[in-house]
């Protein structure tokens, strides 16, 4: 398979098997703890914490969660909060209004439907208000140990510049990364490529010189500085 490279505009090429996983084994050698960078101390605030991060930086997510969670951490209280409540506390990111009628919205079904208890199944997860198939992946990968993969927009280009999963939309590029990826790496490589791709392979002007794995890198015009 071949496609445009949506940095370069030039054909790239996928990588073999063999090179997906010399390109992932580099990535985790190189950042061997690799985590989600938002801050959660438990399934719940973990999925809350994605739903606030959709358009927004993980930094402006905890800095809003630091405050928002030492008020309200379990669905119960978020409920008690309500809309208003939670919206003067998150506030200072993108789409507020909306992601804190959501938050209230899942909290009640959470406590309706689920005991108040965070699903472990992505059908549920899915059902809840504000949590798409990106934010039930991060769930179910971080807080119930499945091989799931998240493609946000970091992860989206890395695939498809690097030749390392090549797709038009992000489920394409889902679907060909949990396909290539080695079942024993998949659960950990949704850290180490957004990081890698949030860090060093950037979308304007990727950091090719700091890479791992540009050796088995097929982008055409690598930055080695």
């Amino acid at each position: 398979m071949v496609t445009k490279n949506i940095a370069s505009d030039q054909k790239v090429k996928a990588m073999s098997l063999v090179e997906v996983r010399t390109f992932i084994e580099h990535l985790a050698k190189e950042n061997p703890d690799a985590k989600s960078e938002l801050n959660y101390t438990s399934p719940y605030t973990l999925l809350v914490a994605v739903v606030l991060s959709a358009q927004a930086t993980d930094a402006s997510v905890n800095k809003a969660t630091e405050k928002l969670f030492k008020v309200a951490s379990t669905p119960s209280e978020i409920v008690a909060l309500g809309e208003e409540g939670v919206a003067q506390y998150i506030n200072s990111i993108g789409l507020w209004r909306a992601k804190s009628r959501n938050v209230v919205a899942l909290s009640t079904q959470l406590l309706e439907q689920h005991d108040g208890n965070v699903p472990g199944e992505r059908q549920a997860l899915e059902a809840l208000p504000g949590v798409g198939r990106k934010t039930a992946n991060v769930v179910l990968n971080i807080a119930f140990n499945q091989s799931t993969m998240a493609v946000d927009t970091h992860i989206f280009r890395l695939g498809n510049r690097t030749g390392l999963a090549l797709g038009k939309d992000v489920l394409a590029v889902e679907k060909a990364l949990v396909r290539r990826i080695p079942k024993d790496l998949l659960r950990d490589s949704h850290h180490w490529l957004i990081l890698h791709g949030r860090y060093i392979c950037k979308a304007r002007k990727p950091e090719c010189w700091r890479c791992p794995a540009t050796i088995v890198c097929h982008y055409p015009n690598k930055n080695l500085g």
